[in-house]
């Protein structure tokens, strides 16, 4: 189970990104992905997550109304569309899964599966 995520970058503030997370060596669509974050100096949190069995999807309180995760099946990827970007959401974003179809958790502990993360930077 490899996961990688991509499409950070650097943003002014209410700019938007979109990452990327691509499995490889499973098929991604079965489980449910989470997206995860790490600013310096805190602790990792948990963001978004969609489920595989419904389709359901889960936010973070912070990001709720700005961020929508999505799948596109033929691809093998979970996509993070981030929009109004805040200097606060700059952190290392990752993806990650426990291989169990629904969203359960938004916890980083429940996750046992991670991919290389991608830098987001928001500043003026």
């Amino acid at each position: 189970v490899q996961l990688q995520a991509s499409g950070g970058g650097f943003v002014r503030p209410g700019g938007s990104l979109r990452l990327s997370c691509v499995g490889s060596g499973f098929t991604l669509d079965y489980y449910a992905i989470g997206w995860f974050r790490q600013a310096p100096g805190k602790e990792r949190e948990g963001v978004s997550c969609i489920s595989s069995s419904d389709g359901s999807t889960d936010y973070a309180a912070s990001v709720k109304g700005r961020f929508t995760i999505s799948r596109d099946k033929a691809k093998n990827t979970v996509y993070l569309q981030m929009n109004s970007l805040r200097p606060e959401d700059t952190a290392v974003y990752h993806c990650a899964t426990d291989l169990r179809t629904s969203c359960t958790s938004l916890s980083p502990y429940d996750y046992d599966y991670w991919g290389q993360g991608t830098l987001v930077t928001v500043s003026s």
